[in-house]
């Protein structure tokens, strides 16, 4: 079962151009984080580390910024710091979206009411104001950890509502309806029976949910909302739009991390597109 695994893995990471790209982007962003530290010291990444205001050269591949930041430093332990937002928001979300959307999805009654209920009211309130309110509260104490459970505080609706769409639709199947007769109980028909036939789609909710916990942490830190002390990639921006680097002309503070978020998002976007041709019949049909 194992080899089998291995065999479908490869034969859609060979066949799915979209996935295997955007795998490919994503692993040579992990590579950098974890080779970078090779090449310059992570301390560098602190004010005072180097000469202000210097252009990309050899000695700073990437520049420095207004306080002497070197941003190749900068870059290498921010990243992983940005990436950790939004894995642990995103697991948070859809582990809770998962248990929630799988319940009431197939429980029913009156717990499904109530979720449903809890879920379409608070899909009504505007999420960045919701975000922009609580990392006010807790600015001075905010850290990668709290930012990421902040963001993750809103994660977790979109899973629900959507995983409970597709577990409506899946629990009157012929399948589903042979192991009640089986005497199967609700934990081992959920765990046995539809999760496994979800996992494509899971894995597509689960990319989707870190993307939007990662553009959610950079859009506050951007506004000044995030660990102030931290080099994230959010607070790159931050410092770079406090400092006027765009009307100095110092392109490198602003376009690293953007360009660094272009990146990023365009792998998460593959990667989300070729799950969603496993997931989708359709779609693999169509290809």
């Amino acid at each position: 079962m194992l080899q089998r695994f291995f065999r479908n893995a490869a034969h859609e990471f060979r066949t799915n151009l979209r996935l295997s790209i955007g795998i490919v982007m994503f692993i040579s962003l992990i590579l950098f984080t974890l080779v970078g530290p090779m090449f310059v010291d992570p301390q560098d990444s602190r004010p005072l580390s180097g000469m202000p205001v210097q252009p990309p050269s050899g000695e700073y591949p990437f520049g420095t910024d207004d306080q002497g930041r070197n941003l190749f430093a900068v870059a290498v332990v921010g990243i992983p710091m940005t990436l950790r937002v939004g894995l642990i928001a995103g697991v948070v979300g859809i582990g809770i979206g998962t248990f929630l959307g799988f319940t009431s999805g197939y429980v029913g009654g009156t717990f499904d009411t109530f979720v449903r209920g809890v879920v379409d009211t608070l899909l009504t309130v505007p999420g960045l104001v919701v975000l922009i309110s609580i990392a006010s509260v807790i600015r001075e104490a905010i850290s990668v950890e709290v930012m990421a459970l902040v963001v993750a505080s809103l994660a977790w609706m979109w899973p629900t509502r959507t995983i409970r769409a597709q577990v409506l639709s899946m629990r009157e199947r012929s399948y589903v309806q042979m192991a009640k007769l089986n005497g199967m109980n609700t934990v081992e028909i959920i765990w046995r029976e539809l999760f496994p036939n979800l996992l494509p789609y899971l894995a597509v909710s689960f990319v989707g949910s870190v993307s939007a916990a990662i553009l959610a942490s950079i859009g506050l830190e951007a506004i000044g909302l995030g660990p102030q002390n931290e080099p994230t990639v959010g607070m790159t921006i931050y410092w770079a739009i406090t400092f006027n680097s765009l009307i100095r002309g110092l392109w490198w503070w602003w376009g690293v991390p953007i360009f660094f978020i272009v990146y990023l998002f365009i792998s998460l976007f593959l990667i989300s597109a070729g799950l969603d041709q496993i997931a989708n019949p359709r779609l693999r049909r169509q290809v």
